[in-house]
């Protein structure tokens, strides 16, 4: 068995990022603006990263609440929710709060996978430990590319906060449809996406078997600004307008 190379510490902006809320209420660290080109790994795509950066937690469940009021063609708790690019997990996280099938994060970066799994470990001892709690959607991780995660042909809502360009979007959306085409005698499988941040849905619109249920600014809370506001101070690449351009899809299949 080949030995794995020693894993090398992201570069982080120095000072030390600013805690988002959410890391100082659940003990967690998901914080912080890593840009793209501190994210290589060796791998072919590395051209096609973005930067990492947790989605506000405020952003996540108000475009849940916009699917659920899109009609999914199942319940949500027969969907499973995949987040591609976890990144720290905190997407995870929010989504596990609410009732799942299951919850998945792929990652490929194995400093911030390293990183989501004591997210997770955490965030369901203490959710064991507390018998106040509110139930939790199972968890799982995977350090993995996207491209060669096997889907399971089952409800779907996948999450994607601009993760990768074109080019490797591309090749996701189609490994989706060769898995969740309509085969002859088999019913529709369900499979939605939510994107925030979306800086390439002509993709998704140009594309013929994905029909847009939305698009539009979703705000933040005024906690979510505040801290997003601290962390993208302390760089000068990125602004911060207390919203981000989300934008829903629904996998329809191609027209004969």
């Amino acid at each position: 068995m080949p030995t794995r190379k020693p894993k090398k510490p992201l570069v982080m902006p120095s000072p030390k990022p600013p805690q988002h809320p959410f890391d100082q209420i659940h003990g967690v660290e998901t914080s912080g603006l890593i840009a793209a080109g501190n994210l290589i790994t060796g791998h072919p795509n590395d051209t096609h990263v973005t930067a990492y950066y947790g989605v506000a937690p405020s952003i996540l469940r108000t475009l849940i609440d916009l699917w659920l009021a899109t009609s999914p063609p199942h319940p949500i708790d027969n969907y499973t929710f995949i987040d591609f690019g976890a990144g720290k997990g905190r997407a995870m996280l929010v989504a596990s709060e609410l009732p799942f099938h299951q919850v998945i994060g792929i990652e490929l970066n194995p400093v911030l996978a390293d990183t989501a799994q004591l997210n997770l470990d955490h965030w369901l001892a203490t959710h064991a430990a507390d018998a106040t709690a509110s139930p939790i959607a199972p968890i799982r991780l995977y350090e993995q590319d996207a491209l060669t995660f096997d889907l399971s042909r089952t409800p779907t809502l996948a999450f994607l906060f601009h993760p990768f360009e074109a080019p490797v979007l591309k090749l996701l959306l189609r490994r989706i449809e060769a898995r969740f085409a309509k085969s002859p005698g088999s019913p529709p499988a369900a499979f939605d996406l939510l994107y925030v941040n979306a800086e390439c849905r002509a993709v998704l619109d140009r594309h013929p078997a994905f029909t847009r249920l939305f698009l539009g600014s979703v705000a933040m809370s005024p906690e979510d600004h505040a801290a997003d506001l601290a962390a993208i101070a302390q760089q000068k690449d990125y602004g911060s307008t207390g919203d981000e351009e989300c934008a829903i899809y629904r996998y329809t299949g191609r027209s004969k």
